[in-house]
């Protein structure tokens, strides 16, 4: 078994590397954890008794060596639990002396995955409907996929609703994210199709490049402004727009024909 899951619950690389070796083989003395492990002897020592505090291992003491074992795995989410209730207990105040420093109209990026994900964080902690233009489905990039599940439960918890203007393109590439979010939604007309997006929510103002049908292109930016009068008169131009549009099923001039 990889040593990476151990890492990324808060183990070092040695400690990993011992508790992966227990695990797999069982308990056994510390001559034969450090050469199961690959762990120099004295390391070993040092790890063990950390891994003996953090209560992922202990020792059982015989009369010609102490042996160690590995503590069931739930043990970690216990860790997972416990920080989670510390970091809830004293997020209030967190939250508090962010809020102090943080000016009233401000411009921040995002990038990639993750940065998705903080945009998407941001839209949950203010709670409202979101309005978007240029739509085409990022939230639905198969790396996104547990994250984007929890998101739309969450905000339908919330009951944040979605008024979503799609690109004409997402009936055809990407026909599973309007079921997926749900009504309202229009298309816009084919000939406005381009590879940016806007969203607006609350006071805030987000702009999207490199974005693809139901995906994230490799370099997926996004742009959020704070300011409550930029974010109004997005606002009344993403309401102009919805009001032009025809209701799905009847755009049969969508795709590219012009206008009168």
């Amino acid at each position: 078994m990889s040593t990476q899951l151990f890492e990324e619950l808060g183990l070092s690389m040695n400690e990993a590397k011992i508790y992966n070796a227990l695990l797999t083989y069982g308990g056994s003395g510390v001559s034969t954890i450090a050469l199961r492990s690959k762990v120099h002897r004295s390391n070993a020592y040092d790890s063990l008794r950390r891994l003996i505090e953090k209560g992922v291992v202990y020792e059982v003491f015989g009369q010609r060596e102490t042996l160690y074992e590995a503590v069931d795995p739930g043990k970690f989410l216990e860790f997972m639990e416990e920080k989670e209730m510390k970091l809830k207990n004293e997020l209030p105040g967190l939250l508090a002396i962010y809020r102090k420093h943080r000016a009233p109209e401000r411009a921040y990026i995002f990038k990639g995955v993750e940065g998705m994900k903080n945009y998407l964080r941001e839209a949950l902690k203010v709670g409202v409907d979101m309005y978007e233009f240029g739509a085409k489905g990022g939230w639905f990039d198969p790396r996104l996929s547990t994250f984007t599940k929890w998101f739309l439960t969450e905000a339908k918890r919330k009951n944040i609703k979605f008024h979503h203007i799609f690109d004409w393109e997402v009936q055809e590439k990407a026909p599973h994210v309007p079921v997926a979010v749900g009504k309202p939604y229009k298309f816009a007309h084919k000939k406005y199709s381009s590879a940016s997006a806007v969203e607006i929510f609350g006071d805030h103002v987000v702009t999207f490049t490199g974005l693809g049908f139901g995906k994230l292109e490799d370099d997926f930016t996004i742009f959020v402004m704070v300011s409550p009068q930029l974010a109004e008169g997005y606002r009344l131009w993403w309401q102009m727009m919805w009001d032009f549009l025809p209701e799905p099923g009847n755009n049969k001039r969508g795709r590219g024909s012009k206008t009168k």
